[in-house]
């Protein structure tokens, strides 16, 4: 893995492929490391042709933090959401889509396919929006157009966002880490709990950093709806969504497909809110088919 200086901060990434070939940027979701994406799918796509980049947003994993904002009040900031008042946040899921395109200026490259899930979906479709010159096409994944009266995930779901570990120690922090991808998981693609605990384990050895989570948290609410936005996408867009998403119901990924002239859909039974082994055949299919043909 490398760093580099992006936007006025430092963003880890990793590259797979040959810089030869198209670049295809894998952005990742809220508090979620670059390492969520398996690197089967990183080296899938690499074998398809492309010059795949991952990397840590902001406020978590190895890039960057911004500790110095302290803890956020998450329910605070949901009180003032409901009444219509202003969030504050020390940034928004705009200034996370000019660190992306920081990150490809950094690297020398002119422009990219972006490839992003569920609030990584969200900076994806910013930046597709707003920054279309770096934009190959969009390909947004288990995400959302943050309309208002969307249906709301299942309430277990959506309470792991904010919930904590019972206490500090490791096996705690890894317990609670299994029950959040448990939750958030599809009945079609269960994982093995041993590889689950691995994949765990990982994570939590490489950066356990709640606080990021919780500021990425903010900075959704504080952004605001991208329904307007998403409808001045210009580039060609794929959704890909999961029938059994607990977290965001399929219902989101077809209203973003639906607000984007011209987008495709694919939607697959079974498939919750995560990127299971037995569901990176599919997407390495479905993102590269779409891409080349982009």
């Amino acid at each position: 893995m490398a760093r580099a200086k992006a936007n006025g901060i430092e963003i880890e990434y990793e590259t797979f492929g040959s810089r030869k070939d198209p670049a295809l940027l894998l952005i990742m979701g809220l508090g979620a490391q670059l390492t969520l994406w398996p690197e089967s799918l990183c080296e899938g796509l690499a074998g398809q042709g492309f010059f795949v980049v991952r990397y840590d947003n902001r406020d978590v994993g190895l890039s960057t933090d911004f500790d110095r904002w302290g803890v956020p009040d998450l329910m605070g900031a949901f009180a003032r959401l409901m009444k219509g008042e202003k969030v504050e946040s020390p940034y928004l899921l705009a200034d996370m889509a000019a660190d992306a395109t920081g990150l490809l200026e950094a690297l020398e490259i002119d422009r990219a396919h972006m490839v992003g899930a569920s609030m990584g979906g969200m900076i994806a479709q910013v930046i597709a929006a707003t920054h279309p010159q770096y934009t190959r096409s969009l390909v947004s994944v288990m995400s959302t157009s943050g309309r208002p009266g969307l249906p709301m995930g299942k309430p277990e779901a959506v309470a792991m966002l904010s919930a904590r570990p019972e206490g500090t120690e490791r096996e705690q922090l890894i317990a609670h880490g299994m029950k959040l991808r448990t939750v958030i998981g599809g009945p079609g693609y269960p994982t093995d709990p041993a590889a689950m605990r691995a994949l765990v384990e990982r994570n939590i050895d490489r950066r356990y950093y709640p606080q990021g989570a919780a500021r990425h948290y903010l900075a959704v609410m504080a952004s605001g709806p991208r329904v307007e936005l998403l409808k001045t996408v210009e580039v060609p867009t794929l959704v890909l969504h999961g029938e059994d998403d607990p977290l965001l119901p399929v219902e989101c990924g077809r209203d973003v497909a639906a607000l984007v002239p011209g987008a495709k859909i694919e939607t697959f039974p079974g498939w919750g809110h995560d990127v299971p082994e037995q569901m990176v055949p599919r997407l390495v299919e479905s993102v590269s088919k779409f891409c080349k043909a982009a």
